[in-house]
């Protein structure tokens, strides 16, 4: 294993340069290898999952969604908080900013930043309990896409630019996600369902984090400083693919959710025609039959 991680870790040096030393020894991030089984594991999981609970019964996990929601809310909460003060602190330039002029505001990113890394791997949980409630409409291609590709992405951006002009898109997110883990955590009290209404907002929230992300991370390659172009491109890349999957998915799951209630409506007052119909017929034929034998 340590001979595989060495020829792994040379072959990133060669493509992707020098690693940020800042982070030589942390938690996770000297060797990308558990980083990838992490992911493999998740995906048979994915994949093998419903077909083991196809003939059970679903779990309810009420109790410990609550707890987990609440965590993540809470986790997402400190990063929003801290990625904010840091920048602030290190008087970050929003048009583009590198990852050493910030002094120790920098450092206090990368420590951020690193459970920001850390919080993609404890929200593979999210589909794990969708497996165990039987939620299976839920794992879609978004949401798999999503979760496996982002603790990934983010181990190779604490490795090599895990400051500067990276914050930005996960300050957005962080803030997006104690909306969201906040929803999701009251949502597993059933009392507490019909207050919430912010869901559909989220999704909007998301696609409006994504086209900021887009604008911000542009900036960079417009107003370029030495923060490296190469990953500037590949965010820019990354989010475009974002937009495209999460406004399929609104799209799918809110449009087409109106336009059924519609229909339904409709079908519904046509019947309520029909049937008036119908009985006035029903009537009329009842007061011809009784004519008819007076007769």
């Amino acid at each position: 294993m340590e001979l595989l991680d060495k020829t792994i870790n040379s072959y990133f040096d060669i493509w992707l340069g020098p690693r940020d030393p800042r982070v030589k020894g942390w938690l996770l991030l000297e060797n990308y290898t558990p980083t990838f089984i992490f992911s493999v594991l998740y995906l048979l999981i994915v994949w093998l999952g419903p077909k083991y609970m196809r003939n059970k019964q679903p779990f309810s996990c009420r109790g410990i969604l609550v707890v987990y929601n609440l965590g993540l809310t809470l986790l997402s909460l400190y990063m929003f908080h801290e990625l904010v003060t840091g920048v602030w602190e290190g008087g970050y330039n929003f048009f583009c900013q590198d990852t050493h002029s910030g002094g120790e505001a920098d450092m206090k990113i990368i420590r951020v930043l690193w459970w920001y890394y850390f919080s993609k791997l404890i929200e593979f949980m999210d589909t794990f309990f969708f497996i165990l409630r039987k939620n299976n409409h839920q794992i879609t291609v978004l949401h798999v896409y999503h979760h496996a590709t982002m603790l990934n992405i983010w181990w190779f951006v604490m490795n090599w630019v895990p400051c500067g002009h990276s914050y930005f898109g996960a300050t957005l997110n962080s803030f997006i996600h104690v909306l969201m883990y906040s929803y999701y955590g009251l949502s597993a009290v059933p009392a507490m369902r019909p207050y919430l209404w912010w869901k559909k907002y989220i999704t909007q929230g998301q696609l409006i984090q994504f086209v900021l992300t887009i604008f911000q991370t542009s900036c960079g390659v417009v107003w370029p400083c030495a923060f490296p172009q190469g990953w500037l491109y590949f965010q820019i890349s990354y989010m475009i693919s974002l937009i495209i999957l999460f406004t399929n998915f609104y799209i799918q799951t809110y449009n087409k959710k109106a336009s059924s209630r519609r229909k339904e409506y409709q079908n519904g007052s046509t019947a309520t025609v029909n049937g008036y119909t119908n009985s006035f017929s029903s009537l009329e034929n009842n007061v011809k039959q009784r004519k008819q034998r007076k007769d």
